[in-house]
């Protein structure tokens, strides 16, 4: 029988560009260093903090009449947040959003994608915090927004199951219908959730 010789490294520390804090039944995961690099390739290191990625009352679309930005220096901009939503989940759905507009990219869609820097630049020390837990409660959230989308008034479905505290399952979607009324639409959202 053969034997293989191991080696004990320690704690992990770096991770790709994540730095990584472990303590007893804890670990804490950010990329404060990754968050000052975007900021400071695209030239945003002036810019004042965003309190929110976006704004709420914010609808984006693709035909909006305003002149178009370089297509490139959006692609690689929405590029570097997908990678920096590995541990800023709060910052998804709207790198996600804009992600839609790559191809298409306006000034709104870029002053949106600035926004969301701005915001990355005042939560540069957050990160996700995973900690043991013995209570698995199953939690389950739903949310539709009807006529969400400007460009075909179809409404978006989402879902997220967590357990403990750790998200297992999600998604977020168009309904393939336009629904005629917000019951049709929460109707719609339920159906088409599997």
């Amino acid at each position: 029988m053969k034997f293989l010789e191991m080696i004990n490294l320690m704690l992990i520390t770096f991770f790709l560009v994540m730095k990584i804090k472990q303590v007893e039944h804890e670990v804490f995961i950010y990329e404060k260093k990754y968050a000052k690099d975007i900021l400071k390739k695209f030239k945003f290191e002036e810019y004042k903090e965003a309190s929110t990625p976006m704004n709420q009352k914010e609808k984006l679309c693709k035909e909006d009449r305003v002149n178009k930005v370089d297509e490139g220096y959006f692609i690689t901009l929405i590029g570097y947040l997908m990678y920096l939503i590995a541990t800023r989940p709060d910052i998804l759905n709207v790198v996600c959003i804009l992600s839609k507009f790559m191809h298409c990219a306006s000034e709104l869609h870029f002053k949106a994608a600035k926004r969301v820097i701005r915001y990355v630049k005042g939560i540069s020390d957050f990160g996700v915090k995973c900690r043991r837990s013995k209570e698995f409660k199953l939690v389950g959230f739903s949310n539709s927004e009807w006529r969400g989308s400007i460009d075909d008034i179809r409404s978006t479905s989402s879902y997220c199951f967590t357990l403990g505290f750790v998200v297992f399952s999600w998604s977020s979607k168009k309904q393939e219908t336009v629904a005629q009324s917000t019951t049709e639409e929460k109707f719609c959202c339920w159906n088409n959730r599997y």
